[in-house]
């Protein structure tokens, strides 16, 4: 598990379209932009991203069977499966706890699934929440995006224009 924090508007977002963009082929991908959900639904909403067939009614246990026998599919044929969450600030703390359990789905050498966190500062407090003490000894890095230097606003502006075609001073 990775945590990436921010204020907001320091490129969390843009970080997390970047990195996706960048997997190699064997590594797939979901994106989770609104994680405000309950625990069971973070799961459903991963195993939907990853168009695993369960059923609305099946229970949550069903849905990790599913999910787990899907990741040891992939495993097996080479390829890994990480799970980006936007706007992790917003989970509820039983939700960051469920994360956890799914990075216990593992091979005898290898976690099935790796998650990236991005979210505002208030990502780093719910972390430090002693409730979910398990979750932060999980996180093998974390990062802070601090905003950009005053220099760095106008180089990065400049950048932005000369890549839609602006060529003037």
């Amino acid at each position: 598990i990775v945590s990436v924090a921010g204020e907001v508007g320091s490129g969390e977002t843009m970080l997390c379209h970047v990195l996706q963009s960048r997997l190699p082929a064997h590594i797939e991908s979901v994106y989770i932009a609104n994680p405000n959900v309950s625990a069971e639904e973070i799961v459903r909403a991963i195993a939907f991203e990853l168009q695993i067939p369960a059923g609305r009614d099946a229970s949550r246990l069903e849905v990790l069977q599913l999910l787990q026998e899907f990741l040891l599919k992939r495993y097996a044929a080479g390829k890994r499966v990480v799970v980006f969450v936007e706007e992790s600030q917003s989970m509820p703390l039983a939700t960051l706890e469920e994360i956890r359990l799914l990075s216990n789905l593992e091979t005898s050498n290898d976690k099935l699934l790796q998650i990236v966190l991005f979210g505002q500062p208030e990502l780093d407090e719910n972390l430090r929440q002693p409730s979910i003490r398990q979750l932060r000894e999980r996180i093998t890095h974390s990062f802070a995006l601090p905003p950009l230097a005053a220099q760095e606003v106008g180089e990065y502006l400049m950048f932005r224009m000369r890549a839609v075609g602006y060529r003037g001073p």
